[in-house]
C-alpha cells in the first residue's frame, strides 16, 4: 500500500494482509484434500450483481461459512452488507438447513455429501481494495466476494469466471486450473472467454484471495528484466495514458529494487492499472501482482504520482508480504488484525521506495531532500506527535475510517513517521559502524533470517534484533524514544554526519479551518472544524461530506483543490449534511506555517559529504568508487 504523496492517498492505501508462503509461486496443490470450487457469473454487470456458487466436497455434515469482515485496507468493512442472499442445497437439489450465526457467519448442516451455496453480492467498491463489476470491467480482491468453508481454509481451490464479454481477457497472478482437475485449463492471458468460462486455482483460500483479478478489454505489454517476466496491465481510457512510458518507469523501477535488495523471489508479476476520473486511487500490494489506481487528472499534473505509488508497492513484495510481522499471522478475516510494526511495514517502505527511485533515475537527490524535509514538516506540524508513538499509530490504524481520528491533534501517520523512522535507522545504523552497515544491510538479514526461512519478526523488537545484528551495536535507546515513545527527534544530530542540518522557514497558507479525510467507500469528509472559526460560521460541520469545490468535483483530487488556495480567496463549497445538500461560502483568512528546508552544514567536511554520497547512493561507505 502506498500514500501517493504519502498523505493525499493515505486513507485508501493500505495493507493486503492475506498470508502467503514466503519465496513460493507455484499454486500446484500440495494437499490431498479434494478442492473447493467457485463458480463466478458476470452475467448481472449492469445492475453491478455478481452471482457465485461455492461448492462444497463431501466430508463433514456441518460447515461454518464465513464472508470476510475486511480486506487490504486496515478497515472493519463488512461486506456482507452488500449481500442480497444466500441459500444451499445438497447434490441432489434438497434444500439444506442455512443458519446465520453473525453477520458475515452462516452455519450450514447436512452437507457430508457435499453441497452447492448460492449468493448474490452487490460489486461496485471501485479502487485497488474493491470489488467491482460493471459493463467496463470486473475487478476484484476475491475476499470481499467470496464465502469460504472455515474448516476448508487450508483446502485447494479452484475459481471459474463465468458470462464474460467475448472481447474481455483475465489478468492475475493466479495459475490456471489444470486439465486434469474437471475444469478447462484457460491460461491466466486468454483472449476471448469460452462460454465454459475461465478457470484459476491456488493451493488455499489465503494464497487465493492474494491475487486480484481484473477481467476487461485492458491494454498490456510485458518485458523480461534481470531474469525475471513482468506483464503490465491497463484498464482506462486510451487518452489518458502511455504505456510504453509506464512499461518504461516500471522498467527501471523493477530493477533498481531487484538490484538494492539483492534478491527475486518470483518468476513472474504482475502490474494492473486503473486511471480513472472519478476517484483519488491508491495502490495495493499483494504476493505476486499489484493493482494501481491513479486519478487521470493528477496522473497528468503530477508525473511522481505513478513511479512513486509502483515503487512503494513493488518494494512491498518484501516488506510485509515476506519480510512479515508475526503479529499479522495467521490473518483472522473476521476481526481487527492489531500490529505494533505498521511503521516499519508501510512507513519504512516508504523510505526505499524514495531510495529505489534515486537509484533508478527517476528522482535526483535535490528533489529526495526537498521531499524528506517536506515530511519532517508535515511530523513537526502535527500535535499529536507529542502524545502518539510510532507503534500506537500503527495499533490505532483501525480507526482510521473515522473523520475525527485524523485531526492533527488526535493522531500522526505511520506512514509518515515511520518513513523518517527509516532514514533515522539507516543514518543511526551508518554512525555506529562506521559506515559499513545500512537500513539496506538490515533488509537483507531480514530477508535471509525471516522471508527466506518462512519465519515471521515479532514486531518493534524483530527489527530491533535485526538492525542490532547488522550494527554490531545496541539500538534500545532508539527504539524507546523514537518508536515506543513520543520523544521530540533531534533532527541536527541525526544529519549532522551527512552534512545537512533541517533549516526551518515560515511562510503564509490559506487558514481554511477544516481537515479533510479521504476514504473509500464515499466522497471526501470533513474530518474537524475550527471553533468560532468562518468555516463554522459559514455552516461546515464535521461529518459532511464534501462535494465540490469551486466548481471542481471532489470525485478526482480533493488535496489538490484545497492546495491551490491562498489567504483572501473566497472558498466555495457544496457539502452534503445529514438534512440535504448546501452551498456554503467564506473568505480565507491566512496562518503562518512553517516548512523545512534540508541544507549543507556551515564548513562542511569531505568525510560528511562521502558519507552523504553513501547515504544517497544506498552504498556502505566502503563500497563508493573515486
Amino acid at each position: 500500500m502506498t500514500p501517493a504523496r504519502k498523505h493525499q492517498l493515505a486513507a485508501v492505501v493500505l495493507l493486503a494482509l492475506c498470508a502467503t508462503r514466503a519465496g513460493a509461486q507455484s499454486s500446484e496443490n500440495t494437499s490431498q484434500s479434494p478442492a473447493v470450487h467457485y463458480t463466478v457469473s458476470l452475467a448481472d454487470a449492469s445492475a453491478h450483481l455478481v452471482h457465485v456458487r461455492l461448492t462444497i466436497p463431501p466430508g463433514p455434515a456441518d460447515h461454518d461459512l464465513q464472508l470476510p469482515v475486511w480486506n487490504a485496507l486496515y478497515q472493519i468493512r463488512d461486506f456482507s452488507q452488500y449481500l442480497n442472499w444466500v441459500r444451499a442445497r445438497g447434490t441432489t437439489g434438497q434444500p439444506l438447513a442455512l443458519l446465520e450465526v453473525n453477520k458475515s457467519r452462516w452455519r450450514l448442516r447436512g452437507a457430508e455429501d457435499g453441497a452447492e451455496v448460492d449468493y448474490e453480492i452487490v460489486a461496485d467498491l471501485a479502487g485497488p481494495g474493491g470489488a467491482q463489476l460493471n459493463l467496463q470491467h470486473a475487478f476484484f480482491n476475491l475476499a470481499e466476494i467470496l464465502i469460504y468453508p472455515v474448516d476448508d481454509r487450508p483446502a485447494p481451490m479452484q475459481v471459474r469466471f463465468t458470462d464474460m464479454p467475448p472481447d474481455w481477457k483475465s489478468a492475475t497472478s493466479l495459475a490456471a486450473c489444470d486439465s486434469g482437475s474437471g475444469s478447462s485449463a484457460d491460461p491466466p492471458v486468454s483472449g476471448q472467454a469460452r462460454s465454459a468460462g475461465i478457470c484459476f486455482q491456488a493451493e488455499n483460500y489465503d494464497r487465493l484471495v492474494d491475487a486480484p483479478v481484473e477481467l476487461s478489454a485492458f491494454q498490456e505489454s510485458d518485458f523480461d528484466e534481470g531474469g525475471g517476466h513482468y506483464r503490465v496491465v491497463v484498464d482506462a481510457d486510451a487518452h489518458d495514458y502511455d504505456l510504453r512510458q509506464i512499461v518504461a518507469t516500471v522498467r527501471k523501477i523493477v530493477r533498481a529494487a531487484t538490484e538494492w535488495m539483492d534478491d527475486r523471489p518470483f518468476e513472474t508479476y504482475l502490474f494492473i492499472y486503473h486511471f480513472p476520473q472519478d476517484n483519488p486511487g491508491g495502490g495495493m500490494e499483494h504476493a505476486y501482482s499489484t493493482a494501481i489506481d491513479i486519478n487521470a487528472q493528477a496522473l497528468a499534473n503530477d508525473p511522481e504520482d505513478l513511479p512513486q505509488i509502483t515503487a512503494h508497492e513493488f518494494f512491498h513484495l518484501w516488506n510485509v508480504k515476506r519480510i512479515r510481522p508475526q503479529s499479522l499471522e495467521p490473518v483472522d478475516y473476521t476481526r481487527e488484525n492489531y500490529t505494533r510494526a505498521l511503521w516499519f511495514s508501510e512507513g519504512v517502505t516508504s523510505t526505499v521506495q524514495d531510495y529505489i527511485l534515486l537509484r533508478a533515475g527517476l528522482i535526483d537527490r535535490q528533489r529526495y531532500l526537498q521531499r524528506l524535509a517536506e515530511e519532517i514538516a508535515t511530523l513537526e506540524d502535527c500535535p499529536a506527535r507529542l502524545t502518539q508513538s510510532a507503534e500506537e499509530s500503527s495499533l490505532d490504524a483501525w480507526l482510521e475510517k473515522y473523520p475525527s481520528y485524523r485531526a492533527p491533534e488526535r493522531s500522526i501517520s505511520y506512514y509518515n513517521k515511520g518513513e523518517l523512522l527509516g532514514v533515522m535507522l539507516d543514518l543511526t545504523l551508518r554512525d555506529a559502524s562506521n559506515g559499513s552497515a545500512s537500513l539496506r544491510d538490515l533488509f537483507h538479514w531480514m530477508n535471509r533470517n525471516y522471508a527466506r526461512q518462512g519465519r515471521f519478526f515479532s514486531d518493534s523488537d524483530g527489527v530491533r534484533q535485526a538492525a542490532e545484528a547488522v550494527g554490531h551495536t545496541s539500538l534500545g535507546w532508539f527504539f524507546q524514544k523514537y518508536v515506543a515513545s513520543t520523544e521530540e527527534i533531534p533532527w541536527d544530530t541525526i544529519f549532522k554526519n551527512v552534512g545537512l542540518h533541517p533549516v526551518r522557514r515560515m511562510r503564509p497558507v490559506a487558514d481554511l479551518q477544516f481537515g479533510v479525510s479521504i476514504g473509500l467507500d464515499m466522497p471526501p469528509t470533513v474530518a474537524w472544524v475550527s471553533l468560532g472559526g468562518e468555516a463554522e460560521r459559514a455552516g461546515l460541520r464535521a461529518g459532511d461530506l464534501i462535494l465540490e469545490i469551486n466548481g471542481h468535483s471532489t470525485e478526482s483530487d480533493v488535496r489538490r483543490w484545497l492546495a491551490q488556495l491562498q489567504p483572501g480567496d473566497t472558498l466555495r463549497m457544496w457539502v452534503r449534511h445529514r438534512n440535504g445538500d448546501h452551498d456554503l461560502r467564506w473568505k480565507l483568512g491566512s496562518r503562518e506555517q512553517f516548512e523545512f528546508v534540508l541544507a549543507d552544514v556551515h564548513n562542511i567536511t569531505p568525510q560528511q559529504k562521502a558519507r552523504r554520497d553513501a547515504w544517497l547512493g544506498g552504498e556502505s561507505q566502503g563500497a563508493l568508487h573515486p
